[in-house]
Order: C-alpha cells, then sequence, then structure tokens
C-alpha cells in the first residue's frame, strides 16, 4: 500500500466536518447562538448525541460555550472565530445541495 498524498490538515478537517450532525449544528449556529433545546428542537437529535457532539466541537475550537449566570442557568453555544470560518464551506455545500440533491 503506498503512502497517502493527502495532507494530514486536510484529512483531519474532513474527520471532523464529516462526523454525524456536525454540519448541521455548525450550520445552525452560523445565524446566531442558540441554547440546547434549540439546537435538539431544530434538527431532531438526542439529548446524549448533541452533548457528545458540543463537547468535540468545543476541544476543537469550534463552538463555545457559554453560561449565563441566571435563575435557572442559561447556557448558549456559538460559533468561536475559527467556527465562523467555515461559513464560506457550508454555504458552498447549501448551495451545491441545492442544485445537485
Amino acid at each position: 500500500m503506498k503512502p497517502s498524498n493527502v495532507c494530514p490538515r486536510f484529512e483531519k478537517a474532513i474527520q471532523i466536518v464529516s462526523q454525524r450532525w456536525t454540519g448541521l449544528i455548525v450550520y445552525l449556529l452560523l445565524s446566531r447562538p442558540q441554547r440546547f433545546n434549540e439546537i435538539q428542537g431544530s434538527i431532531g437529535i438526542s439529548g446524549k448525541v448533541l452533548s457528545d457532539r458540543l463537547k468535540d466541537l468545543e476541544q476543537e475550537g469550534i463552538v463555545e460555550r457559554t453560561v449565563i449566570p441566571s435563575t435557572p442557568v442559561v447556557i448558549e453555544y456559538s460559533l468561536t472565530k475559527k467556527g465562523a470560518a467555515m461559513e464560506p464551506v457550508i454555504n458552498q455545500i447549501e448551495s451545491w445541495s441545492r442544485e445537485w440533491i
């Protein structure tokens, strides 16, 4: 087997983006910060899977979790600068899907 000619950074980017639900979560957060239940209700994902995916995206520096002290405590998720930089890619996928899917 010959070694891969794929750039390791490209491979990592594809690995992140191709995780189930990641694209939809990023797409939703492009418009504005959202609470957990808003994200869950918009895409119909289980709470456990959404929690896991948000944690993964936080670890990658794509999503930021903000705790707003109130009663009850409010937690919002938003895109970091790194996450917001994905907007042109997400928009191109949306455009492609409208034409070809």
